[in-house]
């Protein structure tokens, strides 16, 4: 199953490294929206710092829904993912495997240019550790729910608009808790408690996601 599973991980990175525009689109999309907002609100540091957590969180939010369609698409129609039911193999491998090939193209990059993002909109130095911290907790949270919702829509033609239906709701607890604490450790509040909350939230993911995401999979399948 551990060969399995790097083979397949192998397989979506390289895939991913050869359609570069797909890959770098994301990361164009959330420098976008989070340069648009000072062109919009105005360039006020104490304005833009007070909403800098809100703005690169939604940022990443919206960057991680917008590559989410393509997680198991290309597999469905080429009939890949009912080669692998067939192997033998778990669905959930498959899931655990496309899951962080997604978050190491997708949400990794956005964990690593916050900081950059975080001076571009004037967050407090003592807040920029804990919007980081927030992000590599948060975003394979959003990876691993948004890969329910795409087994569910996969089999649809436009399955894409009705995603965004499905995960929204599941990703904004996830939104408040991590501005919450980007926001407290601003104010000079304990953020602890958040960073916990993100972890719980991160832990549960993992252990119940990849089996709800091969459930929906084989929904869609039959």
């Amino acid at each position: 199953m551990t060969r399995a599973f790097l083979a397949l991980l192998r397989r979506d990175l390289l895939l991913a490294i050869r359609r570069r525009g797909e890959l770098l689109f994301p990361v164009i999309f959330l420098l976008v929206v989070v340069s648009l907002f000072p062109l919009g609100i105005g360039p006020g540091p104490a304005l833009l710092a007070r909403i800098a957590p809100g703005v690169i969180w939604i940022a990443a939010l919206l960057a991680t829904v917008i590559s989410l369609d393509s997680l198991f698409r290309t597999d469905f129609e080429d009939g890949s993912i009912e080669q692998f039911v067939l192997s033998g193999h778990p669905v959930s491998l498959l899931v655990m495997a496309k899951v962080l090939a997604h978050w190491l193209l997708a949400g990794l990059p956005i964990v690593a240019l916050s900081p950059l993002l975080a001076i571009w909109l004037n967050l407090p130095a003592s807040s920029v550790s804990v919007l980081v911290a927030s992000l590599a907790l948060g975003t394979p949270i959003l990876s691993l729910l948004g890969a329910i919702g795409v087994g569910l829509t996969v089999s649809l033609r436009r399955g894409g608009q009705l995603l965004s239906l499905l995960v929204f709701p599941l990703y904004v607890p996830v939104l408040i808790i991590a501005t919450g604490g980007i926001m407290a450790a601003a104010d000079g509040l304990p953020y602890g408690p958040f960073l916990g909350l993100l972890l719980a939230g991160l832990i549960t993911s993992v252990t119940l996601a990849p089996f709800a995401a091969a459930a929906a999979l084989k929904i869609s399948l039959s």
